[in-house]
């Protein structure tokens, strides 16, 4: 019986300490929501494709430049499978189950490759993040670990403006 309530005591409170973290995910995404606002919406003609589509893993955004402050609003905070391709007019993320995030060109502020983004750590130069500002004048971090991190240095050259084709 003693061994029982203690397993229905540790049931218990392993349950609340979930409960504890979605409250505090839910609260964090309203505290962010105004910082964030609106993402900008997918445009109808996106322009030559400069980059060839990329897939690997959507690894979240974060607010600029803390790599481990990651948002919370709408599903910009869930990890995904998801495919990078760079065109004239921008970048387009294409999430597995989550909706699409467009990073318009004037909007991006640098491309570079770190260490760890969204508390995922890896090797030197893992990660793929773009820095970009939203319409309500927020920077921020996206991260994406690709399958074949030899196109980095590619999408790292095509910044802010530098079209090499």
């Amino acid at each position: 019986m003693e061994r029982a309530l203690w397993v229905i005591g540790l049931l218990a409170a392993w349950a609340l300490l979930v409960y504890l973290m979605y409250l505090g995910w839910r609260n964090r995404g309203k505290r962010q929501a105004d910082r964030i606002g609106e993402l900008p919406a997918v445009p109808a003609e996106l322009g030559a494709q400069v980059l060839e589509p990329t897939t690997g893993l959507y690894l979240g955004s974060t607010m600029a430049p803390s790599w481990q402050d990651r948002i919370a609003v709408g599903d910009l905070g869930y990890r995904a499978t998801a495919e990078l391709t760079r065109f004239e007019r921008g970048v387009l993320l294409e999430r597995d189950g989550a909706s699409a995030i467009w990073i318009p060109q004037e909007s991006i502020t640098a491309v570079r490759t770190e260490r760890g983004h969204a508390g995922k750590v890896m090797t030197e130069g893992g990660v793929l993040v773009i820095r970009w500002t939203l319409p309500t004048g927020t920077e921020i971090d996206t991260g994406f670990r690709g399958d074949d991190k030899t196109v980095y240095p590619a999408w790292a050259r095509v910044t802010t403006g530098d079209d090499e084709r």
